[in-house]
């Protein structure tokens, strides 16, 4: 069965959910970090369902495999901001862990996806 939209991917839709977690763990964040760290991390979480999404929208394998990397990358880019954060003290523990537990499920998710992909690759 093919999928009619990025929308049914698992692995779009943890993304999203990622990502809006991570606004509303931010929310709280000092002023003084709006245009910093708080900005960063939205960003990146942002990043990876929209890369996810527009991978998928573009039809070609090639196009959608390098999307997906960069969709990677942003993650890795997350998790950065993520402990960088817990570290200085704005992160609470429980909101820490709930996000890499999310965040590496979608981590494993998307490399998961990409092998499968470069599996098909003529």
């Amino acid at each position: 069965m093919k999928l009619q939209s990025f929308r049914e991917l698992i692995v779009w839709q943890k993304a999203l959910r990622l990502a809006i977690e991570v606004y509303n763990v931010s929310k709280n964040f000092p002023r003084e970090e709006l245009y910093g760290l708080t900005s960063q991390i939205r960003r990146a979480a942002f990043s990876i369902p929209a890369n996810i999404a527009e991978g998928y929208a573009r039809r070609h394998l090639g196009e959608y495999l390098q999307f997906l990397s960069i969709a990677y990358g942003s993650g890795a880019e997350l998790e950065t901001g993520l402990i960088i954060i817990r570290e200085i003290g704005l992160l609470p523990k429980k909101d820490f862990d709930k996000l890499m537990q999310l965040l590496d499920e979608v981590m494993r998710m998307l490399n998961a996806l990409m092998k499968s992909l470069k599996r098909t690759k003529p």
